[in-house]
């Protein structure tokens, strides 16, 4: 409550204010935590680079100016990159562009065809593929080309398409994505035991210890089958061995789970859902 002061604190307050000392200049430290990007390094995308034969096969069937001819395998590579990074919608929409532009290369009618059954675009898919198969000879699509003739329950053309797949003298892969087809088109028309037979002779019903990829399908597609038909036990059989072999394949083991405990075939309606076509894709 009460104030005072001496004259010599007066004094000293009177007196000019010493200069300040320099501040000391500031380091900043980052803490780098192992395994993470510096933000200095710049983080950039190696470009996606088209097959050089396939760049000089548009180039040679292009007709117009230099100019426009860099522009479609510019459009052809943004094409493929979107395919490859699972775009189907956008490579369908780019590659369209190159196949009006150069129709007879092949590349561009199978980047086109595939983008197009990848999109469940069936006909646009089948024309293409067709087109991609009357150019090279090779057989290689020729599966999905009968799938695209299953999805509209084209059963006939199905078969046709087998036959040429077989007269085609194509791979152990090829064949056995065919009879994987055909036996599925079977299935949806009721005929199983002509589907089992079919399976069964492309090898669906052999115990393997290191079975291959073709091998684990053609058991997925027989236990679909014996499922629709309403033998449980043979389709739990099946289904066991593709969960076995690899766990993660399809809906396989969704579908062992949903077999239950082995009942009687007799006593367990059939499946009148066919198998979904975007778990089961060629």
């Amino acid at each position: 409550m009460h104030i005072s002061s001496t004259r010599g604190e007066l004094e000293e307050k009177n007196r000019p204010s010493r200069a300040p000392e320099p501040i000391e200049e500031w380091i900043e430290e980052r803490l780098e935590v192992p395994g993470t990007p510096r933000r200095d390094v710049e983080r950039t995308r190696a470009p996606y680079v088209l097959p050089g034969d396939v760049a000089a096969e548009l180039r040679r069937a292009f007709v117009g100016t230099a100019h426009a001819r860099e522009k479609l395998v510019e459009t052809m590579t943004r094409a493929a990159e979107a395919y490859d990074r699972h775009r189907y919608e956008e490579a369908l929409r780019l590659a369209r562009g190159v196949v009006d532009a150069v129709p007879g290369v092949a590349a561009a009618r199978e980047l086109l065809g595939l983008a197009a059954y990848r999109a469940e675009r069936w006909n646009l898919a089948k024309a293409n593929l067709r087109a991609h198969f009357a150019i090279t000879g090779d057989p290689e699509h020729l599966a999905k080309v009968m799938d695209c003739d299953r999805a509209h329950r084209r059963f006939r053309a199905v078969a046709t398409t087998f036959e040429e797949l077989e007269d085609a003298e194509a791979g152990a892969d090829e064949l056995a994505e065919g009879r994987i087809v055909m036996g599925a088109s079977l299935a949806d028309q009721g005929k199983y035991a002509e589907a089992i037979e079919l399976l069964t002779r492309a090898g669906g019903a052999k115990v393997l210890r290191n079975p291959s990829f073709r091998h684990i399908r053609l058991w997925y597609a027989l236990g679909d089958v014996y499922d629709r038909a309403g033998d449980v036990g043979s389709a739990r059989e099946l289904f066991a061995r593709v969960v076995l072999a690899e766990p993660e394949a399809y809906d396989a083991a969704a579908r062992l789970a949903e077999l239950g405990p082995l009942r009687s075939p007799k006593n367990r309606p059939r499946r009148s859902t066919p198998v979904s076509k975007k778990k089961f894709q060629p």
